[in-house]
């Protein structure tokens, strides 16, 4: 294989992979291309790249810039805006990670803090039920945040270390 043909590849994978993660597919695949690319990128290359609107190529950079994927570069004399990924995959985890914690896992925890208050017959079977599943939900949500929370500020080596050695 040619690395044209695997950069496709590659871009395509990562397409499919963030529309499993919930991240739309165009996002995911511009993010690959600005993976894959050592210098920077303007709209004009990203569309060319990929065959997408210059709509669609502002829309997915602006909303890859929220979060914290890519940064916008100017350069001095030129009025065109340069694109570029960090390249570093810890770097991308924890910031993927950091920004899932907060769209997804804060809401609910949120949510589940004020279930685990609603008040009733503690004979009922039904209260029981409910009581014991939603405390035992928000438990689980809290540990895994704390263990987000870890991963987001930990050095990768001590993070992955840290793994390997509960496996043992």
């Amino acid at each position: 294989m040619e690395l044209p043909e695997a950069k496709q590849k590659f871009i395509e994978a990562w397409g499919k992979l963030g529309s499993e993660w919930g991240i739309n597919r165009t996002m995911a695949q511009v993010h690959a291309l600005l993976l894959l690319t050592p210098d920077a990128l303007t709209t004009e290359e990203i569309m060319e790249a990929l065959s997408i609107s210059r709509g669609n190529v502002n829309m997915t950079v602006r909303d890859l810039i929220n979060w914290g994927l890519v940064e916008k570069q100017l350069r001095a004399g030129e009025r065109k805006e340069y694109f570029y990924a960090d390249k570093d995959t810890w770097n991308i985890a924890r910031q993927v990670a950091k920004e899932r914690r907060k769209r997804e896992l804060d809401p609910v925890i949120k949510i589940l803090d004020e279930l685990v208050k609603v008040e009733g017959d503690k004979k009922d079977p039904g209260y029981k039920t409910f009581h014991k599943s939603v405390t035992d939900i928000n438990k689980l949500a809290k540990n895994v945040d704390k263990t987000l929370e870890t991963m987001i500020k930990a050095d990768e080596s001590w993070f992955w270390g840290s793994i390997l050695k509960i496996f043992k």
